[in-house]
C-alpha cells in the first residue's frame, strides 16, 4: 500500500516533528532506568527512581504534541478527535500516576517507607481505577486507535499498527519489556517523524 500525500495537512510545528520519535525514547529511558533501579533487589527511592519517571513524563507530554497532530493529519474527524480526546485524558491519568511516584520517592527514606506511602495514596477514593487502574490505559488505547486510523487512510503503512500493538502490549507481559516496546515505539512513528520533517519543508518552501 502506498502513502497518501495528496491531502493537504496543517505544517507541523519543529516540537511535533521531534516528538514522534523523542516521546517513544523518553519511555525507553524510564525502561532502561527502572531495570537499572532494580539492581539492588528492589526500586527506589533514589537517582534513578525519579530521574526514570521525569523522564516518562516528558515523554507523555510529547506524546500529547503526538496525538494533537495525528489528529490533524487524519483531517480532524469525529473518530479523531474522539481518539485525541481519550488519549488526553489517559495522559493526564498516567501523568499524575508518575507525578504520585515521583513525590513519593521523594518523601520516603527507603522501598518500605514508599509501600505505606503508596497504600495511603492508593487508599483514596477513585484514585487506584483512575490514576493505577482503568486511567492509563487509554492512552494506550489511543495510541494504537489512532496507528489503526492512519493505516486505514493509507497514511502510514500497514505494519506500522503491529508494531505499536506490540508497543502497548508487551509491558503488560513484563514491564522489563518496556525498552523492548519502546524500541518498536520509534521504529513505528520514525516514519511520520520523517512525514512531518516534509510537510513542514514544504510549507516554507
Amino acid at each position: 500500500m502506498s502513502v497518501r500525500h495528496d491531502s493537504p495537512v496543517p505544517p507541523p510545528t519543529t516540537l511535533a516533528t521531534v516528538s514522534y520519535v523523542a516521546a517513544p525514547l523518553l519511555a525507553l529511558v524510564y525502561g532502561v532506568l527502572r531495570i537499572v533501579d532494580g539492581f539492588d533487589g528492589s526500586r527506589g527511592p533514589g537517582a534513578a527512581w525519579t530521574l526514570g519517571h521525569l523522564a516518562f513524563m516528558a515523554g507523555l507530554v510529547l506524546f500529547g504534541v503526538m496525538f494533537q497532530d495525528m489528529r490533524r493529519l487524519l483531517g480532524g474527524n469525529r473518530a479523531a478527535a474522539v481518539t485525541h480526546a481519550v488519549g488526553l485524558a489517559g495522559i493526564a491519568f498516567t501523568f499524575a500516576q508518575f507525578a504520585v511516584d515521583v513525590v513519593v520517592g521523594f518523601m520516603a527514606d527507603d522501598h518500605e517507607a514508599m509501600g505505606t506511602l503508596f497504600d495511603q495514596v492508593q487508599a483514596v477514593p477513585g484514585v487506584s481505577l483512575l490514576v493505577y487502574e482503568a486511567g492509563p490505559i487509554l492512552f494506550y488505547v489511543a495510541l494504537l486507535a489512532f496507528a489503526v486510523q492512519l493505516a486505514v487512510r493509507g497514511l502510514v503503512r500497514p505494519w506500522m499498527p503491529l508494531l505499536v500493538l506490540a508497543q502497548v502490549t508487551l509491558p503488560p507481559i513484563s514491564l522489563d519489556l518496556i525498552p523492548v516496546g519502546s524500541l518498536l515505539g520509534v521504529i513505528a512513528f520514525l516514519p511520520l517523524a520523517l512525514r512531518a520533517k516534509d510537510r513542514a519543508v514544504q510549507a516554507h518552501a
